[in-house]
């Protein structure tokens, strides 16, 4: 399928592509001269470049692709141009955080409904944010969109040695083995070229979790904090002990409930840091379960909203048929709606694999 899309606002080719052929900045200047003096043997970090004779083959998907991407970066350069968009003109790397955010949970939200339509053009608009970081780069002259997609196929080349190079890898865990040996190489020579500007604070390697931002949210930053621990072999041999693992830090959390209800007038009570820190236990082993399983926890996370939502909808609607405020109730009444949302949930979920295996059947 193909769209026609209306350029009748613009008013010539040359002018969309003007803020690209604009006169770079001395400071990019430079930068273009050091890349075109550099060897092949080495990029900007230090890191050996490894995708000189590599040759993959463009499709006629590959090149619509890039005729399409090129329109898109002129078109966000233009928009900051001189007589573009004010709001474009104005945005900064910082005020667009929010709007990178905003869009990644919008990719999320939309593969989750399964509309195609929808996920193609929540990913086009992350895509946007991407060029729009990009351009704003370009301007100082920091770096390129071609910069940022030449940066991200090198890495994917360089660490994919069993497609494009030698190694041997014939499972997923022997790719993913390697991909942290890779990085770790990568790591050191970053080190070995910054010395100690990217070392840490007594001189030592680079750490293995020194790459997971501390910044992330803390269902992120778990996992990723165990899924790189677990790459290089720190792991639990099967499901079973993370599983004892849950029930140890339910059991410690326990205690501290019981011990201050127990104590609560002997003034013998838990500090409410001491508690917060066996919850983060708790909720840390829940993680890992969902990681060593290959469940991504913020995904199932936010399943388990979305049908915590459904089902407390159910309820208020339920309550609303009979002429009475969900709020209202006793706690008894909530109880049986929230057992009755949960067969409606399970009915509703049978009849759509009724419909779909009729569907099938045709």
């Amino acid at each position: 399928m193909f769209f026609l899309v209306d350029y009748s606002f613009i008013k010539t080719k040359r002018e969309i592509l003007l803020p690209l052929r604009q006169k770079p900045s001395s400071k990019m200047r430079r930068k273009l001269g050091d890349r075109s003096r550099s060897t092949p043997a080495a990029n900007g970090r230090g890191i050996a470049r490894v995708d000189a004779d590599v040759r993959i083959p463009l499709n006629a998907r590959d090149k619509l692709a890039g005729k399409w991407f090129e329109k898109l970066v002129a078109l966000q350069a233009r928009l900051r141009a001189a007589n573009g968009c004010p709001w474009d003109r104005e945005q900064t790397h910082e005020s667009l955080r929010k709007f990178l955010i905003e869009e990644t949970y919008e990719v999320l939200d939309a593969m989750e409904t399964g509309d195609a339509r929808e996920l193609s053009g929540e990913l086009g608009d992350l895509l946007l944010q991407i060029i729009f970081h990009a351009i704003l780069a370009e301007e100082t002259g920091k770096f390129t969109i071609s910069d940022v997609i030449e940066s991200v196929h090198t890495k994917m080349v360089r660490r994919h040695p069993h497609v494009f190079g030698d190694t041997k890898a014939a499972t997923s865990s022997e790719v993913l083995k390697n991909w942290e040996q890779i990085k770790a190489s990568e790591r050191a020579a970053v080190d070995d070229l910054e010395k100690g500007s990217r070392q840490d604070a007594g001189g030592a390697a680079r750490r293995i979790l020194a790459d997971v931002p501390r910044s992330f949210p803390a269902v992120l930053e778990a996992y990723q904090l165990t899924r790189r621990a677990a790459r290089i072999g720190f792991d639990w041999p099967d499901i079973s002990g993370i599983l004892d693992k849950l029930d140890e830090e339910k059991r410690e959390l326990q205690s501290l409930v019981v011990a201050n209800t127990t104590n609560s007038t002997q003034g013998a009570r838990h500090t409410p840091a001491r508690i917060e820190e066996e919850v983060g236990d708790l909720l840390f082993a829940g993680v890992n379960i969902a990681r060593f399983l290959g469940i991504d926890p913020e995904i199932a996370l936010k399943k388990a909203n979305r049908k915590f939502r459904e089902r407390f909808d159910y309820m208020e609607d339920a309550a609303s048929a009979e002429g009475k405020q969900f709020a209202n109730l006793s706690r008894e009444r909530k109880e049986e709606m929230w057992n009755r949302s949960k067969l409606a949930e399970q009915d509703k979920s049978s009849r759509v694999k009724k419909t779909a295996k009729a569907g099938n059947a045709r």
